[in-house]
């Protein structure tokens, strides 16, 4: 892997992601930063950076000898250089080690801090997913459809050859004299519903390859009549009223933002109401060191962390048992076991919820939901 900025401008890209969770190597140097958007990193924000980098620089250089040192110390430095040189979003993400180097641009605010572990640290990444997930937009009427494939603000055409698409017309009617005549209302409406379905039929097909969530985007008429013939809205987002397939993609984009944040509003619901409904079967594991072992020993389902938690903690030899630390510079010291506890959910299928900070206060912050 090289410095690379993910191609969804401020969203990382899932196999990216999965790619940095996989490197296992110590040191594996992580510099997380929240920074102020613009052009280029301000000069405030650099200094900040050269801080981070320097405080994970000393602590590598404190605990290996300089030739093992070395190689990660290079990459970091080439992933800083580009992130001077670079714009900045919300926050950076940069990731060094002797094997692989990376440098992600965040639409979040993260807590600043520089990690030195034998793992990424790359739960600001999953919160990112999580936060702007990546969703289908299809903004049609009765003549025109459009397809994107979004995260965030960016929205792309979707790869298929399928869309844009129109309508295709019937010819007007011909004969004793009435060709003239407009056609018939429920002509009319046939051929809306035709067309409907080739547009169902086409984001079918693209969406059982690109799986995602859904938002609409049409006028009440149009939106109504899809859905009722529409056999891919089980993941609707939601609705975006107004005829806006010419509209350019900032304006949708714009106008998309109330739906998405409305649907992640009832993401948390839901994960928090599974979260009760499980627990009253006895299937909750509640704070750090239950959640870590159950995730552990048994089938996880779903993993509930509040997004304000941290949690520095040593790991028992059995791998079992997390005990909190305070000495957090120790190299025995995970710097958050919580980075850990996601991978480790994730990698044995289940998914993540983050929650508002206090909404799992009745679990210690974490609540993993488990599997029969």
């Amino acid at each position: 892997m090289h410095p690379a900025v993910s191609a969804r401008g401020d969203v990382p890209a899932p196999a990216q992601v999965t790619a940095l969770q996989s490197v296992r190597e110590y040191p594996a140097i992580s510099i997380l930063l929240t920074t102020t958007p613009a052009a280029q990193l301000t000069h405030a924000d650099a200094l900040r950076l050269e801080a981070l980098a320097g405080r994970a620089v000393d602590r590598v250089r404190d605990e290996l000898q300089p030739a093992a040192a070395a190689p990660a110390i290079r990459r970091l430095d080439a992933v800083i250089r580009q992130a001077r040189t670079g714009r900045a979003g919300r926050a950076l993400a940069l990731y060094a080690c002797a094997s692989t180097d990376a440098l992600i641009r965040l639409p979040i605010s993260v807590r600043d801090r520089a990690v030195v572990d034998p793992t990424f640290a790359t739960r600001d990444l999953v919160r990112a997913l999580h936060r702007t997930p990546r969703h289908l937009v299809l903004a049609l009427n009765t003549s025109h459809a459009r397809l994107f494939d979004a995260a965030a603000d960016t929205l792309l055409p979707a790869l298929t050859t399928a869309f844009p698409m129109d309508a295709e017309r019937r010819p007007p009617a011909r004969g004793r004299g009435r060709g003239d005549r407009p056609a018939r209302t429920d002509d009319s409406h046939s051929d809306s519903l035709d067309f409907y379905r080739r547009v169902d039929a086409a984001l079918g097909s693209y969406a059982r390859l690109h799986p995602a969530p859904l938002v609409l985007v049409g006028d009440d008429r149009t939106t109504a009549a899809f859905r009722r013939i529409s056999t891919n809205c089980a993941r609707l987002a939601g609705t975006v009223r107004g005829n806006l397939t010419s509209s350019p993609t900032p304006e949708l984009a714009e106008r998309i933002r109330a739906t998405l944040d409305a649907y992640l509003h009832r993401r948390q619901h839901e994960a928090l109401a599974l979260v009760d409904r499980r627990a009253a079967a006895g299937r909750v594991s509640s704070g750090m060191p239950a959640a870590w072992l159950a995730a552990r020993t048994s089938r996880p389902e779903m993993l509930a962390v509040d997004e304000s938690l941290y949690y520095p903690a040593r790991l028992s030899d059995d791998g079992d048992t997390l005990i909190p630390a305070d000495d957090v510079e120790h190299p025995d010291v995970i710097d958050d076991a919580v980075d850990e506890l996601i991978e480790l959910v994730l990698t044995r299928g289940g998914w993540i919820a983050f929650t508002a900070a206090g909404a799992l206060h009745h679990h210690d912050g974490v609540a993993l939901v488990r599997h029969r």
